[in-house]
């Protein structure tokens, strides 16, 4: 047989992966395409509807009517054999619509609706055949969406807030406004600036009471203790100082910090304090022995945002290297390091009443759990900015501000952005200067106090003749949940 050896021996063609492909598409267009040369139908079950509660109590009645006059029906049927049908023919499968049983005159067949299928024969009299055609093809002139069975979405609704409004310009400082505490007994805030100077105003009429010098830089982070006369102030002259508000000087410096001092924050029930600054450190100080208690280091690059809890964990720092570290007061040793973020964390906020704090960056505002971190969510917006400062107060208004002067509210619970404020340049300022450095509520968490690059202080307030008529709430569920 050397003609089947020959054979046996020619080379296989070789075939190209495109060419195999389009092979195995003409396969399954061949099996599953009824008709060749058209594209095939689209699936039915991903176009299914689902018929709502209203609708199928709708057809019930109908089939009621039906059941009532189908002896008239019939004897109609009977006198007229002749006369054209009218199918009433609802979303299914062809193969549903097309198969009447039993040649009825007036049929009605229901798709994939949970009614009876199969062309289930519905005779009716003259009257009320005309009146449920007329119904049903109403009902079916209306959108698909008006038909669907609404899926309640899981995230939260956000709960209506009104907008704020500035009430309030106080200028006085003679540079860029970097930094600001409200005294715990809410009567005056002092404020940290770019001129060296710390001013204290009075919170009920913005007027100055006193000017605090001391500092060779800009300031950059103040703090008032809620269980002494002192108030702290940092700056970017690497300089610490404890100020005794009744004799308005310097009582104590603190000293270690290589390089400017970013952010401070008090323990809220013990004697220390942290510091965090561009040596990448955040050091534990002893209010009053001035010792160095700890150097919490760890992070790679400039702490800018720090904030204390009085249970684990105590002390959690946020720095331009995109991490968060949960510090162990105890062992000054990393709990945990959250790295959810893609930019510098500049600024943090703890939720005066709910164990749970929001971080800010460049890329996003996310929420973590605590103690242990856990990532709730993003908010639901980008402000697309540098976001410097953000602060939340207990009804759950989270504002944040950024480097171009925009200033957003959000609603804590479902991260809703409601309001989307611009801060305006006081006269003879550039354009260029709409910049928000930092932002504090005051104790009522009703007023707002931001600092800004015009050097001017600016108060917020809710707007009282805001109504849920006036500034109506435009929000829209996410589809899908982002868990990063």
């Amino acid at each position: 047989m050397p003609g089947s050896t020959m054979d046996s021996e020619l080379p296989v063609e070789p075939q190209s992966l495109k060419k195999l492909t389009f092979k195995s598409v003409k396969r399954a267009l061949d099996l599953f395409s009824p008709l060749h040369g058209h594209f095939p139908p689209p699936d039915p079950e991903r176009q299914k509807i689902r018929v709502s509660h209203k609708l199928n109590v709708e057809y019930a009645g109908v089939e009621e009517i039906s059941a009532q006059s189908q002896p008239n029906a019939k004897s109609a049927a009977q006198d007229q054999p002749s006369a054209p049908s009218n199918a009433l023919a609802l979303p299914g499968p062809e193969s549903i619509r097309d198969q009447p049983e039993g040649g009825g005159q007036n049929e009605l067949v229901i798709g994939p609706s949970g009614q009876p299928k199969g062309g289930t024969e519905v005779a009716f009299s003259g009257k009320s055949s005309a009146l449920v055609a007329s119904h049903v093809s109403s009902e079916r002139n209306l959108s698909t969406a008006a038909i669907m069975e609404r899926i309640p979405s899981k995230w939260p609704r956000p709960i209506w807030h009104p907008p704020w409004k500035n009430y309030r310009v106080i200028s006085g400082h003679l540079g860029w406004v970097r930094s600001i505490a409200v005294d715990p007994s809410n009567t005056w805030f002092c404020t940290g600036s770019a001129d060296r100077t710390i001013k204290i105003w009075d919170l009920a009429s913005g007027r100055l009471k006193l000017t605090l010098t001391g500092h060779i830089e800009q300031i950059r982070g103040l703090a008032i203790s809620n269980r002494h006369t002192y108030m702290f102030s940092a700056g970017d002259d690497k300089q610490v100082k404890c100020w005794d508000l009744e004799q308005n000087k310097v009582i104590r410096s603190y000293h270690g910090h290589l390089s400017g001092v970013y952010c401070l924050a008090l323990h809220p029930t013990l004697d220390i304090f942290m510091t965090g600054g561009r040596d990448s450190v955040c050091r534990v100080w002893d209010v009053r022995t001035k010792a160095h208690i700890y150097a919490l280091s760890g992070h790679d690059n400039t702490v800018c945002s720090v904030f204390t809890r009085s249970t684990d964990p105590q002390v959690v720092t946020g720095s331009h290297d995109s991490t968060i570290k949960f510090w162990d007061l105890r062992n000054g040793k990393t709990m945990a390091t959250l790295t959810h973020h893609k930019k510098s964390v500049r600024a943090m906020a703890l939720h005066p009443k709910e164990e749970s704090f929001a971080s800010a960056s460049a890329d996003n505002i996310k929420k973590f759990n605590l103690p242990r971190g856990e990532f709730v969510h993003n908010m639901l917006s980008q402000q697309k900015t540098i976001i410097n400062a953000m602060a939340v107060n207990e009804e759950g208004v989270l504002a944040t501000a950024g480097d171009n002067g925009s200033l957003w509210f959000w609603d804590w619970r479902s991260g809703h952005n409601f309001q989307q404020a611009q801060t305006i340049v006081q006269p003879g300022s550039l354009e260029s200067e709409a910049g928000i450095y930092a932002l504090t509520y005051e104790m009522t968490g009703s007023r707002l106090i931001t600092c800004e690059a015009d050097k001017t202080i600016k108060m917020w307030k809710e707007d009282e003749t805001a109504t849920p008529e006036t500034f109506p709430l435009h929000f829209k569920p996410p589809k899908d949940i982002r868990r990063f």
